[in-house]
């Protein structure tokens, strides 16, 4: 029986979040094309947060600072293994790959798939990187088993062909695939770390910044994922489009001035004129109502977007 890629019902804040990011990425629009060397600060920056977060879900111990130092200084950090380093390395060669391939014409491939699971597995798990697994797996704390390894390649060819043709919002879409591609769980490791990459070769596609989901979130994540297995798709997806407005809202906070300067939401309740404390307005971030973004556990925000959404609410009482 084949999937139904039906995305079900989404929770009003989810809807307000996605047409909030749609928003954005049409004012990122308007400032295309955006400079160079602005565009390769922010991507250069943005990448390695990529990088750090993407690995830290999986368990590697290397710091933010730390990751850093190894993919622009070339640094051994001590009392690191050799395979959390080459974890780095591997993943921003395979963002190097993926940023290779974006086209707005672009259409997945198998092959793609397997070129980039290969540049996350290299010089670690070389036997396996690349190739289908031919095995079942278990996976911990997870409320499925993986189907069987037989069935895999029709599966991913399946997803893949579904991908290139599916004309749903494009939000849906990355949610859904995203799901999908770890329910099908393909490969014997590095599941999580390719289905990343290629969900964000999709969205920069479509001219999104690539979505970073936070190692901080690594258990919100795995209970949406759970969730997503039951049919409901709703945290999933607003985790992934949470991920998504966090780096607009990097880019238009470089671009435009238009929200203020932003701070930590400690800091922007101490400002005259803001009614709210800060308990109230972490909760309007974590449910995407304010323009704001997360760094570790801290969320920012800015004096001008709570003026925002106090205007956005007189509005609808009048």
């Amino acid at each position: 029986m084949k999937y139904d890629f039906n995305i079900g019902q989404l929770s009003e804040n989810t809807l307000q979040l996605m047409q909030s990011v749609h928003n954005k990425k049409q004012r990122l629009d308007m400032f295309r094309p955006i400079p160079h060397a602005l565009l390769a600060n922010i991507r250069e920056n943005l990448n390695i947060e990529w990088t750090y977060n993407s690995n830290h879900i999986e368990g590697n111990t290397l710091t933010l600072q730390e990751t850093r130092m190894v993919l622009e200084d070339g640094i051994t950090v001590g009392g690191k293994s050799l395979n959390e380093h080459l974890e780095i390395v591997n993943h921003r060669e395979a963002i190097n790959y993926v940023e290779s391939l974006v086209s707005s014409d672009y259409k997945l491939t198998e092959r793609d798939v397997l070129d980039v699971h290969e540049l996350v597995l290299n010089k670690i798990q070389k036997d396996f990187a690349g190739r289908f697994r031919t095995a079942g797996v278990r996976i911990g704390g997870a409320n499925f088993i993986p189907p069987n390894a037989l069935k895999v390649p029709d599966l991913i060819t399946e997803l893949i062909d579904w991908e290139n043709t599916c004309t749903m919002d494009i939000l849906e879409k990355v949610a859904l695939f995203h799901h999908r591609f770890v329910w099908v769980h393909p490969f014997f490791d590095g599941n999580g770390r390719t289905v990343r990459l290629i969900m964000n070769l999709l969205l920069m596609k479509e001219g999104f910044p690539p979505a970073v989901i936070l190692g901080v979130d690594r258990k919100r994540y795995y209970q949406a994922l759970n969730l997503a297995n039951t049919g409901n798709f709703d945290k999933l997806t607003f985790l992934i489009v949470q991920a998504i407005d966090r780096s607009l809202t990097i880019y238009l906070n470089s671009l435009e001035d238009t929200t203020g300067d932003f701070d930590a939401i400690s800091n922007i309740v101490k400002e005259p004129d803001v009614p709210y404390g800060q308990e109230y307005i972490s909760l309007l971030a974590r449910q995407g109502k304010i323009e704001a973004y997360k760094e570790g556990r801290v969320w920012y925000t800015s004096k001008k977007s709570v003026e925002n959404y106090l205007k956005g609410k007189k509005g609808k009482k009048s």
